[in-house]
């Protein structure tokens, strides 16, 4: 790792159940409400704000997300929230989800999700609205709603889908079934398998060679790419052409070239 850990002191959180550190470029955010690390409407409230104050804070590039200890990144919703069946409340909490994990989605740099344990519902959603999901090899992920009369209600129907397509999707919300880190990589639904205990270190690694890259330009490359999902193809490709000219306007831009032909790393300023 090329920086160590630190607090960040740019924000006080609004709850201690999210904790959050800096490396570099890098934020860390670890999800700390044992014992499953489950979201709650403190959390849910905390990680909206949390996302809307990095995402203008032009010194972090990237956001890696963990949950404290080696059980559990983390359980999905505390079922108690649920408990007394209030239709209004269900939907307060809902919507609670979805603007936490849809600003998630949209942050301005790159979010990897480090799978340390158990991944479910709710903490499956989590890592599912990052751009990056790094499992260790035992991990345990899942959609179980449908187990208790529920159903993913923060983007899983739609994101697990789009990362394994409809049938893998099917298997996981209609049918409970759950999957280990090895076989979420070879369905598609993370970008990589390590050992035990090594999914913080190698998110870590990869944000960092985030900070090489110059972040308008992945600012730019996210925005586009995931725009995808919802275009007909080839619908965005007159829009990329723009943004590559954009970029010309830009400090950044003419620090990278300039960079590149005096062959020296480029110093980017976020501008």
């Amino acid at each position: 790792m090329e920086h160590a850990l630190q607090p960040y002191t740019a924000l006080v959180p609004r709850t201690d159940k999210l904790v959050v550190q800096k490396a570099g470029h890098t934020a860390l955010l670890t999800i700390d409400n044992p014992p499953a690390n489950t979201w709650d409407t403190d959390t849910l409230h905390g990680l909206y704000e949390l996302i809307g104050h990095l995402s203008d804070d032009p010194d972090i590039y990237a956001l890696v997300i963990i949950g404290r200890g080696d059980r559990f990144f983390s359980a999905g919703a505390d079922l108690k929230m649920f408990a007394e069946g209030d239709k209004a409340h269900a939907r307060l909490v809902a919507r609670l989800f979805g603007h936490a994990f849809e600003a998630l989605r949209d942050f301005s740099g790159v979010t990897i999700a480090a799978l340390n344990g158990y991944a479910m519902g709710g903490g499956l959603e989590c890592a599912l609205a990052c751009d990056i999901r790094i499992a260790e090899r035992q991990v345990q992920l899942g959609l179980p709603e449908a187990g208790v009369g529920l159903l993913p209600c923060a983007g899983g129907t739609q994101a697990l889908a789009w990362l394994v397509g409809e049938g893998w999707a099917k298997r996981m919300i209609l049918c409970g079934e759950r999957v280990d880190g090895v076989k979420a990589e070879r369905i598609g639904l993370v970008e990589e398998v390590v050992e035990e205990g090594q999914a913080l270190a190698t998110a870590l690694r990869l944000a960092a060679q985030v900070s090489r890259q110059s972040p308008q330009a992945v600012k730019a490359c996210k925005q586009l790419i995931q725009g995808a999902r919802s275009q007909p193809m080839n619908t965005l490709l007159a829009a990329e052409r723009e943004r590559f000219v954009d970029l010309f306007d830009l400090e950044d831009t003419r620090e990278g070239v300039d960079a590149f032909l005096q062959k020296r790393p480029p110093q980017w300023t976020n501008r």
